[in-house]
């Protein structure tokens, strides 16, 4: 990675089938970030198992494993450079958790690539993705129509895909002019670095030119400081340091910050930042740090960090569009799932369901409907049975996206719109 490029966050999103796994390997190793006796290592121990030409596949899963025994970070971060930016991917492939850690995630995410299978096309799931990236307020997206080996680089397949993908982009709303669709093989290659000899018909950028054609985030560093805490250790010599990433803001050694809710504060005396102390650090940095006077029993994960003069807020009940995307029943007034919102986990119940709205023109279709169901987009008032710290996605969009579980599963995505705070 290079001091001197800009920066992107990128969700690799789609169906669990067609494909992820391997182009983020290919990806990875198009662009020199897996070295090559790493992958010949994976194609030999794929080819042990039966799996021959299933190496880059492999490269991630073996991440994968080695993420789920270290369990401090959320998702698997890979990175990558390309001509004009450094990327860092945020994905968990074929992971249970992967609609909660796409919130988590894709709330970092700057830009999204979805992979649909020209053998399948649109699935279950890539509705969910592309609904929930859109709900999450991801702007970009590039389509790579993948597996096109597999069809034979048939030109009349990837029409029919690239059709039935503009049709959903429109259901939700993505303007389809900011989406890009490129035939590519993960598997083989095709148009993931070069232009291949085998879609002769296409003349458009290779995945790389994509991506570097992407728009530049701005660094949101002109919110107030957010940093969500994920984990909180003890160090000899140090003390109590806290691990988190900074969302939005600057932290800077010698600033008095509070911990929200938990409703403490000091001045902050260390921050250290890939083993190395460094005076400052901005979005997107993951740091440790050490306040004055902050023991370990103080502060726990899901506690937010910001200034001691513009603290995070805390809410009492919040409104919020939420997406249901499965529910084997019907969700009333009352119901008590549990809210994930950056690190923090809590059980919320849904006091009202203030309107229900039309997912493809945004429209109020029923006032204070009795239920809402699976398909269903909605605007409803959550009480936390426990403080939560969160911010109107509209102010800091980092820390307004949330994801609703039960049973085992995502039910439902959504974002803040307003916030009642706690006296």
């Amino acid at each position: 990675m290079s001091a001197d490029q800009p920066h992107q966050n990128l969700a690799i999103i789609g169906h669990v089938d067609h494909g992820k796994s391997t182009l983020v390997g290919r990806l990875l190793y198009e662009t020199g970030s897996i070295p090559e006796h790493v992958i010949e290592q994976h194609r030999e121990e794929a080819e042990e198992k039966g799996k021959g030409g299933f190496e880059f596949a492999y490269v991630m899963d073996n991440l994968a494993e080695e993420r789920e025994r270290g369990v401090t970070i959320d998702i698997a971060h890979q990175e990558f450079s390309t001509d004009d930016y450094d990327f860092t991917i945020v994905d968990t492939p074929g992971h249970r958790d992967f609609v909660k850690n796409m919130i988590t995630g894709a709330s970092q995410a700057d830009h999204a690539v979805l992979v649909v299978a020209a053998d399948d096309g649109v699935a279950p799931q890539t509705q969910e993705h592309v609904f929930l990236a859109r709900t999450l307020g991801i702007e970009e997206l590039i389509v790579a129509v993948n597996k096109m080996d597999v069809v034979e680089y048939e030109e009349s397949t990837y029409d029919e895909v690239v059709e039935e993908v503009t049709q959903l982009l429109g259901q939700v709303q993505f303007n389809t002019e900011d989406a890009s669709f490129i035939p590519v093989s993960a598997f083989e290659g095709d148009n993931v670095s070069e232009a291949s000899d085998n879609t002769g018909w296409y003349d458009g950028d290779v995945l790389l030119e994509a991506l570097n054609g992407l728009p530049e985030p701005e660094p949101p560093t002109d919110a107030p400081l957010r940093l969500p805490i994920q984990d909180v250790y003890t160090i000899s010599g140090i003390g109590t340091v806290p691990v988190g990433r900074i969302e939005t803001g600057v932290m800077n050694t010698g600033d008095s910050v509070s911990f929200q809710p938990s409703d403490v504060g000091g001045e902050v005396k260390t921050i250290e930042m890939h083993h190395e102390e460094v005076p400052e650090a901005g979005p997107g940095d993951n740091v440790g740090f050490n306040v004055r006077g902050i023991g370990k029993d103080d502060i726990r994960r899901g506690d937010v960090v910001g200034p001691a003069d513009d603290p995070p807020t805390v809410v009492d009940t919040f409104q919020a569009q939420i997406v249901v995307m499965q529910h084997p029943s019907v969700i009333t007034a009352g119901y008590t799932p549990v809210f994930h919102a950056h690190t923090a986990q809590v059980a919320g119940t849904i006091e009202s369901i203030d309107r229900k709205i039309d997912p493809s023109s945004g429209e109020v279709a029923d006032d204070e409907p009795d239920y809402i169901q699976s398909g269903d987009a909605a605007v409803v008032t959550i009480r936390p049975q426990k403080p939560l710290s969160l911010e109107p996605s509209s102010d800091i969009p980092e820390l307004g996206s949330f994801a609703i579980r039960d049973m085992g599963q995502t039910i439902a995505a959504g974002k803040v719109l307003e916030i009642d705070e706690r006296e």
